[in-house]
């Protein structure tokens, strides 16, 4: 298998976070043996028409091995915990389905960038698989059928990441970045729009829109925003989300409306007498 090797850098410097400060309002909330999942009507545009879908974030938090860079099966002294998201979306676009599943591993601790991100793209013509890992500098590799895209190896410099953003904004909305920044668009948007991977220039900010507070983030060059809608009062709940982009002069959105949170211990609930939780979630 030959890689395509992106361009080293010499030098890799990094824009570091804010120290994190957890809340006795986020230990009580996530430290009880629970994940948070919520469920959010998806309109997804792709291929220049609106698809009906679902899409679901779950949140977590677990031990994680920072040398391995994988979750631990117990807590040790080579362990740390970290603040995980899983966020999936499943749409038809006619008659083949689409399944996109993007991971984020976020240090609780400290002001490093997100340990490790991952995402997958499965449709009928093929799949895609893109990983972010975090040492010296960050390490992309990345997977494709698409000619031109089909094995690539790259090291960058680290700087924000817009994956990171949905853990972020759950700890402590005042951890986003704002103002011009340089930011990683979201894996699952640079493989579904084909775009180089590396971080676009952006502009992000706060507003508000009635009763929800508004992370906005926006990338000239993609001709792309995207919207955060939460409730600034923790846990922070995210109750939509907005994309618009640009292409060939037309506009397209995607939208995600919040249908039902629960909490679960989601992992021990495998059996046929569980499924009435995926009722609750409206996933059916």
């Amino acid at each position: 298998m030959v890689f395509l090797n992106g361009c080293k850098e010499d030098s890799i410097d990094e824009v570091l976070l804010p120290e994190r400060s957890l809340s006795e309002e986020f230990k009580g909330y996530w430290f009880n043996g629970e994940a948070e999942i919520t469920s959010y009507k998806l309109d997804q545009s792709r291929y220049g028409e609106s698809r009906e879908g679902t899409a679901v974030l779950i949140y977590v938090t677990e031990e994680f091995l920072p040398d391995a860079q994988v979750k631990a099966n117990t807590k040790s002294d080579k362990t740390i915990p970290i603040f995980k998201l899983n966020a999936t979306k499943n749409f038809n676009t006619g008659i083949y389905p689409y399944s996109i599943m993007q991971s984020t591993f976020y240090p609780l601790e400290g002001k490093s960038h997100a340990l490790k991100i991952s995402a997958s793209i499965q449709e009928w013509c093929g799949q895609v698989y893109m990983q972010l890992n975090n040492g010296e500098g960050f390490k992309v590799r990345s997977h494709s059928y698409f000619e031109g895209e089909a094995d690539q190896d790259l090291t960058l410099s680290k700087t924000h990441l817009e994956n990171e953003v949905w853990t972020q904004l759950r700890i402590d909305p005042d951890l986003l970045p704002t103002g011009e920044i340089s930011m990683f668009p979201s894996f699952e948007f640079l493989k579904l729009a084909h775009k180089e991977i590396k971080a676009y220039d952006a502009l992000a900010e706060f507003y508000q829109d009635g009763e929800w507070s508004v992370y906005k983030i926006s990338y000239q060059e993609l001709k792309r925003d995207l919207k955060i809608y939460y409730l600034n009062l923790a846990p922070y709940t995210i109750e939509k989300w907005q994309e618009k982009t640009e292409v060939n002069g037309k506009s397209f959105t995607t939208t995600a409306t919040k249908i039902k949170k629960i909490k679960s211990d989601y992992w021990n609930k495998n059996s046929n007498n569980d499924l009435h939780l995926r009722e609750q979630l409206n996933l059916n």
